[in-house]
């Protein structure tokens, strides 16, 4: 298969790469900015099916995920081609379903992060000195955005409690990971997130972060009637294991998502923390079906 969405190091002017190529192969693929970052860099959205019905999938949570965002963009890609073509993904008539059903995806939310992982303070510009203070001696460690907040703990849900368990590990100011932020969504990138999902009433959602090979259902999804079942089938389809999930363990967002607004929320750790663009195929090949299911139930 002669592939647009290509296993490569992924930063910010691969994302803009990719999104030229695609709308110019397929014009019908909707993008949008969803907001912007501290640095300007544009959260990009893309939808397909209807508009009004849709799932909401995101990615690229933090500056050292080289992974997710490849694997959402393949994602896109494969359901754009099946639209185009009349031909089926996992089984699934894609361009029958999306007549009625919806998919938003945003793959890389933290893109000022992950240039600071790749290019240390100079992919920080404008932020650079604040970078700089934030005592980072690894860059390759960085997952949080430009602000030195991580985007995965500025969000409501458990904020106290992760912001007590970050000062209790001496983190109280901007930091490479686990600084919660001043107050929940503070951060553009978390406004950008919630606004969206205020907005458009989401039916459910999924996180795609590295890591751990395994499906994490947030805890708020034990009040939702239809998640067990959702996520046994969400599990089969990628052969990870269900987590029986501990707070700590959720991405916020997730967590938010279930908690606000009472409906089902997942986050899938694809790979291993230590993999990268090189091992992207081989990862999207098996969290693909979990995609598909996921979207279309």
């Amino acid at each position: 298969m002669n592939r647009i969405v290509k296993p490569t190091m992924f930063d910010y002017n691969t994302n803009k790469q990719l999104i030229e190529a695609l709308i110019k192969e397929y014009p019908f693929l909707r993008a949008d900015i969803s907001g912007r970052t501290l640095l300007g860099r544009g959260i990009f959205s893309f939808s397909l099916g209807s508009f009004n019905n849709s799932v909401i999938i995101v990615g690229g949570f933090e500056g050292s995920d080289s992974v997710s965002s490849l694997l959402l963009y393949m994602f896109i890609e494969d359901i754009c081609r099946s639209i185009k073509n009349g031909s089926e993904l996992c089984s699934v008539n894609i361009k029958r379903a999306l007549s009625q059903l919806g998919i938003t995806v945003i793959p890389s939310v933290n893109p000022d992060g992950r240039e600071i992982n790749l290019y240390k303070a100079e992919g920080a510009k404008g932020a650079k000195k604040l970078v700089q203070s934030a005592g980072c001696s690894d860059f390759s460690l960085w997952k949080s955005n430009a602000n030195g907040v991580d985007i995965r703990k500025n969000f409501g849900f458990c904020f106290n409690e992760n912001q007590k368990k970050a000062v209790e590990a001496g983190i109280s100011s901007p930091c490479e990971s686990d600084y919660c932020g001043s107050y929940p969504e503070s951060e553009a990138e978390t406004k950008a997130l919630t606004r969206l999902c205020r907005v458009r009433s989401f039916r459910q959602c999924l996180s795609v972060s590295t890591g751990d090979n395994v499906l994490i259902s947030a805890p708020d999804n034990n009040k939702i009637p239809e998640s067990e079942l959702m996520s046994g089938i969400i599990s089969r389809g990628c052969y990870y294991p269900l987590s029986a999930c501990e707070t700590k363990d959720i991405n916020g967002f997730s967590g938010w998502f279930a908690s606000e607004f009472s409906k089902p929320a997942f986050e899938l750790k694809a790979g291993k923390e230590s993999s990268t663009y090189s091992s992207v195929e081989e990862i999207y090949e098996r969290v693909k079906e979990a995609f598909t299911v996921f979207s279309l139930m």
